[in-house]
């Protein structure tokens, strides 16, 4: 491929303004090189420009093989890479993604970050047997080094991946992004796993973490996205931790818990043609999955795409209005709160409120609320082993009769016959 063949996959003009800005705003020396490491642009303090390599007899070719390593090391750890260049300096890159890989990369340095007379007394000699003595009469051209605060470093990276990151099409960009949010949900993951470790040092698993799971069913009903991330993390951790590492069982269990997920959403409000749609979308695509970060990351992007997919109004405008509304009833349905209540949260008169839940919600401001106040009631049932009159009083119901005879409009049986019909007697 010669060099016009390259610079059709990607912009090579763009490539030339982003790094030309960056070195002017930063004071740190940018080349734009191609996958191979030829030189297409370069500006201020670069590789090129850096004589350390020619006076202390260092083979330049190793810079390039350098940079391509750093190149390489960026795409596998979701864009940016920090490294250090033969002589010891330091530089960073990001790359330019092509059709089928990185067609280029945007370097910045090479720079410091300790003091020059240290840089000479101990990395040089260190590195090279260069003596302090002997790179004395180089100082010149070592002052021109730039120097960088070690607590300045990884926001400058950043600062360059943000940048070409706008050359990247949105897609790569993304997938870059999304490398980055695997790695920390693997991490969240892991550290879940560890910690049952260093509780039972036999590596004991405990008992499922059902008000996790319960938790984490809530949090996407209430759109909470980082409180669902957290909790999606811990129950994966428990479910590869259960499984002792068979794939197989952990996609077992990662598909029931979709379709959890996806009766959630439903019951919440969302499109149930649009939930089963989702649903089938990820079995189809995980057949395909034997990696369990990117399994992770899967079940992560579809619990995401199930929270949106419940806070989908018809008229957009009362949307925030609708969404607020909810959780402050979910988050306070134990309390006596009344239409006025809520309204008031939203800054909307209680008559105009109340049209416009009915016109979004499909129901009145009551029948929700009471709806919301017999699933917590179930959920205290089933999983905190209350008496059904006990969990009455715990979600707001004064009257034990009038709870039953909403139960059974909500549900369409009795408190009692519900739960023996799904295994649980109720005292």
């Amino acid at each position: 491929m010669d060099i016009l063949e390259k610079f059709r996959e990607f912009d090579l003009k763009l490539a030339i303004e982003c790094s030309n800005s960056y070195s002017h705003s930063t004071g740190l020396g940018c080349m734009v090189l191609g996958a191979s490491g030829e030189v297409f642009h370069e500006v201020g303090y670069n590789c090129s420009r850096c004589a350390a390599c020619a006076k202390f007899g260092i083979d330049k070719t190793n810079c390039a093989k350098v940079h391509t390593y750093g190149t390489s090391e960026a795409e596998r750890f979701g864009g940016k890479y920090i490294y250090f260049c033969p002589m010891g300096l330091n530089c960073f890159v990001s790359p330019i993604v092509g059709l089928r890989e990185a067609a280029a990369k945007v370097t910045a340095g090479p720079f410091r970050m300790i003091d020059l007379d240290d840089y000479i007394a101990y990395d040089l000699k260190n590195l090279h047997g260069i003596e302090p003595e002997e790179a004395e009469e180089f100082l010149p051209s070592l002052r021109e080094i730039p120097y960088v605060e070690p607590s300045k470093v990884n926001f400058l990276s950043t600062l360059l991946f943000m940048a070409v990151g706008f050359i990247n099409n949105v897609s790569d960009a993304n997938r870059m992004l999304d490398s980055q949010a695997s790695d920390y949900i693997q991490g969240q993951v892991n550290d879940y796993i560890m910690k049952v470790r260093d509780n039972d040092g036999q590596g004991k698993l405990p008992q499922y973490p059902y008000e996790t799971e319960r938790g984490l069913l809530e949090s996407v009903i209430d759109s909470d996205r980082p409180k669902a991330q957290k909790l999606l993390n811990e129950l994966m951790g428990h479910i590869f931790f259960e499984s002792g590492g068979d794939f197989s069982r952990v996609k077992t269990r990662v598909y029931e818990f979709v379709a959890m997920l996806s009766r959630t959403a439903i019951d919440a409000g969302a499109s149930p043609e649009y939930a089963f749609q989702l649903s089938h979308s990820f079995f189809k695509k995980s057949q395909n999955i034997v990696d369990i970060d990117i399994l992770c990351f899967s079940l992560t992007k579809i619990t995401n795409q199930f929270i949106d997919s419940v806070f989908t109004f018809s008229d957009a405008k009362y949307a925030n209005v609708i969404h607020k509304a909810l959780q402050y009833m979910r988050q306070n349905y134990d309390n006596k709160i009344c239409l006025n209540d809520v309204a008031e949260k939203v800054n909307l008169s209680p008559s105009y409120f109340s049209k416009v839940f009915k016109k979004e919600m499909g129901c009145n401001f009551n029948a929700y609320m009471n709806t919301v106040r017999i699933e917590k009631s179930i959920t205290l049932v089933r999983y905190e082993n209350m008496t059904f009159a006990s969990a009455a009083t715990a979600v707001g119901f004064d009257s034990q009769s009038y709870y039953t005879k909403v139960f059974k409009r909500v549900t369409g049986s009795t408190p009692q016959s519900f739960f023996k019909t799904k295994g649980r007697v109720v005292r």
